[in-house]
């Protein structure tokens, strides 16, 4: 008699194997597709019918095994198979792949999933995105650029936007002072006098009036002075709301930049020599020169005569013009140049004379010059002397600060430690002051004594840097991201991370390349890559399929003779039951 079990057990063979050509279809369609994890399908035979469950050996029995008849085929399960695909170079910084076990993280429509595909673009936020526009999440940075972990957010690489600029901290100096150059014996002496003979005088009515038989003192008020042209006349040099400018003026034959000084009814002579000494940058703390004279500007009341006292050494010489000093009215209009100056003697001394350039905080340009001069020679060595000043300090003085430093006999120097020096930036946005180290002996070079021609100097290190915008970057295979600015400097501008799951099969595949929590998967494990078995990331590159073209085709010819197989039975029991037919006729 033909049995309908084996037409349904038949049938269940069919089934099955066109569930394996389900998957298989599945597989070859994706052969191309990024990170694509090929599936398997497996066969697990249905529950029998028993005839007998077979008996036990007896004494005289040596006993049956189990009949049983099986009922069929079942699909046991899909198992997706989470093996690394070939890793694909494409030289596009933002392509990322995974080399080893783990996921990227995104969020999908505020749904955090994970996916394997790497082919990352950025949207007009700047975030790596994926192909479907959802975020690639990581760590992130705090504003010393350091990465902040455990706290998942989206990755920004704000190309062209993102701007950054270092304050200067360290300056290192290097070269040879000429320790056989002369000694100085005074600094430069300029007088500036009303005419080419006589000095300033007061008026009558000055207030207050000069002692007896001064022409003119400290503190007689500017607008007090006669006009030099009108001598007898009673009529001021200055008036309130003029200003007085200083430019062009030069130390060393280098041009100091412009200084102006507002008159008011009560700036006083006083007031004006101190805006001298400030603006060509004369150091008055530095006691007497040697021919006793001390730097500075002062005003001889018996003559009305100011005399400008420079600092010693050849590269700390005065020069200045008439035309250097320009009186200007409240339009901005030249009134006059209302002094005449006179040279008696310039500075001289061994010196050495240079310039840097430092940065702020908002990565703004600062210049500072150094001059070292010669001070003293002894049995123990050579002292000199250092004056800093720069013309962007925002105080009314050049002057940063000054001291000295020692060599020994072999020129060596003495005096290590680094000097300070603060530049004040009020009112310029920059934090200040802005404080930096100036090494004369450090690892980039050292400043040396030695008998030479002349002397030489330079800064051979300076850190900080100009403002700069993120014009590259770069993913290293821990996950880091570096961004790479215009002005040279690097900085970390966060983490790519990689999730974890206890099994990576009980993922659930949620279409476009991505997977979400299952029941089986276990939890996502947030791990740094390259960390606690993560895998590491390859940038500028791409996971391909795992996908084994050759493995499907014969798993398709082993489905394709099985469900041929299947459909024999169901026709061999066809044609019994056709017999049977027969024979009922």
């Amino acid at each position: 008699m033909a049995s309908t079990t084996a037409l349904y057990a038949a049938l269940s063979g069919m089934n099955a194997n066109s569930r394996s050509l389900d998957v298989i279809g599945n597989n070859v369609a994706n052969v191309n597709t990024t990170a694509f994890k090929g599936s398997r399908t497996l066969f697990s035979n249905m529950f029998s019918r028993n005839l007998s469950e077979g008996t036990a050996p007896t004494e005289n029995s040596g006993g049956t095994n189990p009949s049983q008849i099986g009922l069929g085929v079942q699909v046991g399960g899909i198992q997706k198979q989470h093996v690394g695909g070939t890793i694909s170079a494409t030289g596009n910084s933002n392509d990322l792949a995974i080399d080893g076990d783990g996921f990227f993280v995104i969020s999908d429509g505020g749904v955090q999933k994970y996916t394997r595909d790497g082919s990352f673009g950025k949207n007009a936020a700047d975030e790596l995105v994926t192909i479907g526009g959802a975020r690639v999440l990581g760590y992130g940075v705090d504003s010393e650029y350091n990465i902040i972990d455990g706290q998942l957010q989206p990755i920004s690489i704000p190309l062209g936007r993102d701007s950054v600029a270092i304050a200067t901290t360290q300056v290192h100096m290097s070269g040879n002072l000429n320790a056989s150059g002369d000694l100085p014996t005074r600094g430069a002496r300029i007088t500036l006098s009303g005419t080419e003979t006589t000095g300033f005088v007061a008026i009558t009515t000055a207030n207050p009036a000069p002692g007896t038989g001064n022409r003119v003192e400290a503190t007689t008020r500017l607008v007090d002075l006669e006009d030099p042209s009108q001598p007898g006349s009673d009529t001021a040099l200055f008036s309130a709301g003029q200003s007085l400018q200083v430019q062009n003026a030069e130390k060393g034959s280098k041009v100091l930049p412009a200084r102006s000084l507002l008159i008011t009814s009560t700036t006083t002579v006083a007031d004006l020599n101190q805006f001298l000494a400030d603006s060509l940058g004369i150091d008055s703390t530095t006691g007497a020169n040697p021919d006793g004279r001390t730097p500075g500007v002062t005003v001889d009341p018996a003559t009305g005569n100011i005399t400008i006292v420079g600092n010693t050494g050849s590269a700390n010489d005065l020069r200045v013009d008439a035309s250097d000093f320009r009186l200007l009215d409240t339009n901005g209009t030249l009134v006059r140049s209302p002094f005449v100056p006179n040279k008696a003697v310039a500075a001289d001394g061994e010196s050495v004379r240079t310039s840097f350039v430092t940065f702020d905080s908002l990565g703004s340009e600062v210049v500072v010059d150094v001059t070292l001069v010669a001070e003293s020679r002894s049995n123990a060595g050579t002292t000199w002397r250092y004056f800093l000043e720069s013309g962007n300090d925002t105080d009314p003085s050049r002057q940063l600060t000054t001291g000295t430093v020692s060599f020994d006999t072999a020129g060596q120097l003495l005096t290590t430690d680094p000097v300070t020096v603060n530049v004040d930036l009020d009112g310029t946005g920059a934090g200040t002051p802005l404080t930096f180290e100036l090494s004369f002996s450090s690892s980039d070079g050292n400043v040396t004594a030695l008998a030479d021609d002349t002397s030489q100097l330079a800064a051979v290190f300076r850190n900080g840097s100009p403002i700069g915008s993120l014009s590259g970057f770069g993913i290293g295979a821990d996950g880091t991201i570096t961004g790479s600015y215009s002005n040279g400097l690097t900085r970390t501008l966060g983490r790519v991370v990689v999730a974890k799951f206890s099994s990576n099969e009980g993922l659930v595949d949620d279409g476009n390349n991505t997977y979400r929590v299952g029941a089986d998967s276990g939890n996502a494990q947030i791990l740094n890559p390259g960390s606690l078995g993560a895998g590491t990331i390859v940038s500028g590159s791409l996971e391909l399929s795992n996908v084994d073209l050759s493995n499907e085709f014969i798993k398709m010819v082993q489905a394709s003779t099985g469900f041929s197989a299947n459909s024999r039975v169901i026709r061999t029991v066809d044609e019994l039951m056709q017999q049977l037919l027969v024979i009922g006729r």
